[in-house]
């Protein structure tokens, strides 16, 4: 094989371990099946190219007319000539997946459906990269820069993914960019010389054909050397960030929590859990997220809250910068709650899905008490738990001990002015917020008396007097201008909702936040309740002195609005006449948590929604009857046995080439009897080589056995057993008449044991398990294709030389 061909190969590779990073980002993963074969044809084309051999752009050009070729007949099939010829039709095709694919990458949460669209993006972003990794690598000779496109394939996948195996992508990536370098280094070096590789094993393929080989050439290079300098960059670049606490995350963890373990306090930054909640809306299935088993008499309040998020520039609601410290044994009495206030104490057993993985822990709020296994920080202001050092919810079991705080109407409106404190941070709003904020704010709850009023009033507003529409597909928006946009279209979804009525709260003077969570969920028949990933969900939290931090629910279709908003407004009348409400209009009942999104606000006042369809279990989401569990479980098996056999691969043929050799079994002639001379010799000279000492051909058997003797420290016994296999080979290769020998077998496996007591137990392990001689195969299999591409080659020279001749010459 040319150093062109292997430079192409290992180009391939560097490519396809970068873009192992992305799968992470999509499920199921089989894109990259494809993406595998494609990037096989490009390469292939671009090795043919240069082999006629065809002037660079012309190689070039012919790998990107193929690679289009190749997107055209795997996604615009039907559109194209012949199924492969592009047309006007197909480009359109193309144009409409990228579209699309660009759109669902905004729309669903990690992992994303495979979608056409999407898997457009990622085979066609494999093969833009792989073509310029070919062309900068093998086409212009030059590997250095190839990393660019490389690192850029990395980057984004691992901003994107969040699954805690960032270090294996990098790993891989790294990886393959340093057997690329390391290949152009060879391929280099080989059109100078003889390369050198210390004292080891010298292969066949080792042998340059280059002017110095001829006069036996110096060494130019030590090639283990720089194989130990790739290692040790790979080591460094993966300990560091890890080591380092002032890089704490990194690449390795980039959950960037902005924390320090220990005990004591630190700080935790502004990370904004909201990123993905409109994704997570629109996700085709409904996958279960967490489930729940909780001795309250009712769920319709038990919202899962995740975080506070308390801080509004003007261009996003987000978590301030807070303390946070370690978990006490019991968590502090919620901010601003009195004593006269109805509260009930109830138990949640939760437990997380082992997909879903994110450093909030949801908790119902306000929690007194959380029992849960890990490294887990408190922040006091928001009440949150977060993880510290990479934890996440992940599979996460967890007990919680919370309190249902039951206010009325009366405490709520009779409530005083919150402190000098929470008002100048709760009440804050940006220059940015356009005046139809504060001006519809005020307008809306026109009469109010009080906070309490003003907050109702702005609740009824949103949820079915304003006539608001609840809709997913509304493009997101935090900011004033958002919010503003979200008040003249009057459609959106909770974001909107949530963060509209707090910047109106805040605007009233009423101190106001946005928490981030999920809605109770739906019972299940064994009695738990199931929280899907839809039922994701962002509410404004409004702050009354003597109550504390208090839901509402402004959004239409979603949740339960509390029961303190729902009875009769308070006055200074008669207080056993309830006073009609001031809107005039009919207050809608309570309903069942998670209601359906579809029910329109007029079907909610009436109480018609009903209750929404169970969100489906693990084993629902995953359902397709027992063949298709039966074809999860076979493949499940077949690729864990092929990970438990790639690393046993080198173990087993070495044992099967020694079973072979040392069989015993054979012809009865003396070429008989030399082949299994050779062959025992070749044992032991392959096993002194796992065991750490090279062979040098250059040696004579005699020296090299006296060398396994001195550096395997073998035993009289062993030692005298390898000098009678070294005479043994030299009667069968230079004796006239070579004397048949017997007991070879059993002097080798002799020696094999004097090498093995001597050694110590990493040794025998590293012998057994990794046999340094196992690379004969891979020379074996390099030499097999070098001799199939040699007749390969001369079967095309003599093709093209008969297709050229006159057809009379062809006859003749």
């Amino acid at each position: 094989m040319s150093g062109r061909a292997r430079l192409a190969i290992f180009a391939a590779v560097a490519t396809l371990t970068s873009a192992c990073a992305l799968l992470p980002l999509v499920h199921p993963t089989r894109w990259l099946l494809q993406a595998i074969l494609l990037v096989c044809v490009q390469s292939g084309v671009g090795v043919a190219a240069r082999r006629v051999p065809l002037a660079r752009p012309l190689t070039l050009a012919a790998q990107v007319l193929v690679t289009l070729l190749l997107l055209t007949a795997v996604f615009a099939r039907e559109r194209a000539l012949g199924g492969v010829v592009p047309t006007p039709q197909a480009f359109q095709e193309l144009g409409r997946l990228l579209r699309a694919g660009a759109d669902d990458v905004g729309r669903y949460a990690i992992p994303a459906p495979l979608t056409d669209g999407i898997r457009l993006l990622l085979v066609g972003g494999v093969l833009v990269i792989g073509l310029v990794v070919d062309a900068l690598a093998v086409t212009y000779r030059s590997a250095a820069p190839a990393g660019l496109p490389l690192l850029a394939l990395f980057s984004v996948a691992a901003g994107l993914s969040d699954d805690g195996r960032d270090w294996l992508w990098f790993l891989l990536a790294a990886g393959g960019y340093l057997l690329l370098l390391l290949a152009e280094g060879r391929d280099r070096l080989s059109q100078w010389g003889r390369l050198f590789a210390g004292g080891g094993p010298r292969s066949p393929d080792r042998m340059a054909s280059g002017p110095a080989a001829a006069g036996g050439g110096a060494p130019l290079v030590p090639v283990r050397t720089g194989r130990r300098i790739g290692a040790l960059a790979l080591g460094v670049a993966l300990a560091v960030p890890a080591a380092l606490p002032s890089l704490d995350g990194g690449l390795l963890d980039r959950r960037g929590n902005g924390k320090t373990g220990g005990g004591g306090s630190s700080t935790i930054s502004a990370v904004n859990p909201l990123v993905s909640l409109q994704n997570s809306l629109n996700q085709p299935k409904n996958r279960q997220v967490l489930s729940y088993r909780t001795d309250a008499d009712t769920t319709k309040d038990l919202y899962l809250r995740i975080v506070a998020l308390d801080q509004f520039d003007g261009t996003a609601w987000k978590p301030s910068e807070r303390k946070v410290t370690d978990v006490p044994e019991t968590l502090p009495r919620p901010p601003g709650l009195g004593s006269d206030i109805r509260t009930t104490e109830i138990t949640t057993s939760i437990s997380a899905a082992e997909w879903y993985a994110q450093s909030w822990l949801p908790l119902p709020y306000p929690a007194s008490k959380v029992d849960i296994d890990g490294r887990w920080r408190f922040e006091p202001e928001g009440r949150t738990l977060v993880g510290d050092r990479g934890q996440t919810t992940k599979g996460a079991r967890y007990q919680v001990s919370s309190l249902r705080v039951q206010p009325t109407a009366d405490q709520l409106a009779a409530a005083p002015a919150p402190s000098a404190r929470l008002l100048r941070e709760y009440t804050q709003v940006p220059d940015s917020l356009p005046p139809v904020v504060r001006q519809t704010a005020e307008k809306v709850t026109a009469g109010a008396r009080n906070a309490y009023e003003k907050a109702v009033k702005l609740q009824d507003w949103f949820s079915y007097e304003g006539g608001f529409r609840y809709d997913t597909q509304v493009r997101a928006g935090t900011g004033s201008q958002a919010i503003a946009r979200f008040l003249e279209q009057k459609e959106g979804f909770c974001v909107h909702f949530s963060f509209s009525m707090a910047a109106m709260a805040r605007t009233l003077g009423i101190p106001a936040r946005v928490a981030v969570g999920f809605t109770p969920g739906t019972a299940q028949s064994n009695g738990s309740m199931s929280v899907g990933i839809k039922d994701a969900h962002a509410w404004p939290e409004l702050y009354f002195e003597g109550v504390g931090w208090t839901r509402f629910e402004p959004t239409p279709s979603r949740g339960s609005q509390p029961d303190y908003t729902i009875e009769p407004i308070p006055s200074g009348d008669d207080p056993e006449v309830p006073t009609p409400r001031p809107s005039g209009a009919q207050r809608p009942p309570v309903v069942a948590p998670s209601p359906s999104d579809s029910c329109p606000p007029d079907a909610r006042k009436l109480g018609d929604c009903g209750a929404a369809p169970p969100a489906p279990s693990d084993d629902d989401s995953q359902s397709g009857g027992w063949t298709s569990r039966a074809t999860t479980i076979v493949g499940f098996g077949a690729l864990a046995g092929l990970l438990i056999a790639l690393p046993l691969a080198p173990m087993l043929w070495r044992l099967r080439v020694r079973r072979r050799r040392l069989g015993g079994s054979g012809g009865r002639t003396p070429e008989d009897a030399a082949d299994r001379t050779l062959a025992a010799w070749r044992e032991l000279v392959d096993t002194a080589w796992d065991y750490g000492i090279a062979p040098d051909d250059a040696q004579t058997s005699r020296r090299a056995v006296a060398r396994i003797t001195e550096a395997g420290r073998l035993d009289p016994a062993a030692s005298e057993a390898a000098g009678r296999v070294a005479q043994a080979v030299e009667q069968a290769l230079y004796a006239p008449l070579p004397r048949p020998v017997t007991g070879l077998a059993d002097d080798v496996r002799l020696v094999i044991t004097g090498l093995k007591t001597s050694a110590g137990r990493r040794t025998r392990w590293r012998a057994l398990l990794a046999p340094r001689s196992a690379v004969r195969l891979v020379w074996a299999g390099s030499q097999r294709w070098s001799v199939w591409t040699d007749r390969w080659s001369r079967a095309s020279r003599r093709w093209t030389r008969w297709s050229t001749l006159p057809r009379r010459a062809r006859r003749q």
